[in-house]
């Protein structure tokens, strides 16, 4: 959750229990003044040599730079470096040590492990994301979202977990739209997340289309994690079939399923990631931090 003056923050992040979450699977450690904490990865560089951890900063400032640029600041209590690590995609900027600071990262296995003690945590992570996301579709603007940018294929929850929502859910949360319906629109409240069952579906800002979902993918999440208006429309692309979900439902299924949680953080994670990469590409709208 790297800052700016004046950048979005969830209210519904609690520093103390993201410390005792960080607490519980990792250590913390010194990084003297001038260290480089992660590094912007470089092209083609594998993950795998280059891992992508998910740090709280206990004590210190951390700055983060993209090109020399110091584009935000980390103060204590503050977590950091989860797009990357929730998205998948390369870091964005570099991290370094503004004093001597105190930190916890937590790699993949780590951060599953902590998640297992504290499935409700996820919830916590999402709002942070949530409010980065919506901060950035703010600084973006019409410009950079042109339909010549293209658009993403969204990832699809494991067919196991589909199927176990179905069954809790129940088919009576199971709709049909056909195709060109509009599903939900931007600005309105969000009451409901859907899960694609069968069909397509096309996400729009605006007047582009920035993402596309087939069976499996979920959409509408974010509206109901911090309450605030739908960032974005969908739209039937197919005659489709979809599974709604109440916001109730969804709130216990977070707080109770480690793995339902670990599923939305990495479509959280990287919805937000491919809209930084937007933001960083557009060199009229400023960067996105790590």
């Amino acid at each position: 959750m790297a800052r700016k003056p004046g950048s979005a923050k969830s209210s519904a992040y609690d520093p103390e229990v993201a410390l005792a979450f960080f607490r519980s699977a990792g250590r913390e450690q010194d990084a003297a003044k001038g260290a480089v904490i992660f590094s912007e990865n470089r092209k083609g560089m594998p993950l795998l040599l280059m891992p992508n951890r998910i740090y709280l900063l206990v004590e210190g400032e951390v700055g983060v730079f993209a090109k020399d640029e110091h584009i935000a600041s980390i103060g204590p209590g503050e977590v950091f470096g989860e797009m990357a690590a929730m998205g998948g995609m390369p870091r964005s900027g570099t991290a370094v040590a503004m004093n001597h600071c105190r930190l916890i990262a937590l790699d993949d296995t780590q951060f599953a492990a902590a998640l297992r003690r504290n499935p409700a945590f996820a919830l916590m992570l999402m709002s942070v994301m949530a409010a980065r996301l919506r901060d950035t579709i703010g600084r973006l603007g019409s410009t950079a979202l042109s339909a010549d940018a293209g658009w993403r294929e969204a990832a699809a929850l494991e067919a196991q977990l589909l199927d176990d929502l179905v069954q809790v859910v129940g088919p009576a949360a199971k709709f049909r739209y056909p195709a060109g319906k509009l599903i939900m629109r931007e600005g309105q409240r969000g009451v409901a997340l859907y899960a694609v069952l069968e069909g397509r579906v096309a996400i729009k800002i605006g007047e582009t289309v920035v993402e596309k979902l087939g069976a499996g993918g979920v959409f509408g999440e974010m509206s109901l994690v911090n309450r605030e208006p739908r960032l974005a429309s969908a739209v039937a692309e197919t005659d489709c079939v979809l599974l709604a979900m109440s916001r109730h439902m969804f709130l216990t299924l977070v707080k109770q399923s480690p793995k339902f949680g670990a599923a939305l953080l990495k479509v959280v994670g990287e919805r937000a990631a491919f809209m930084a990469s937007r933001l960083a590409q557009d060199p009229q709208s400023g960067k996105a931090a790590a």
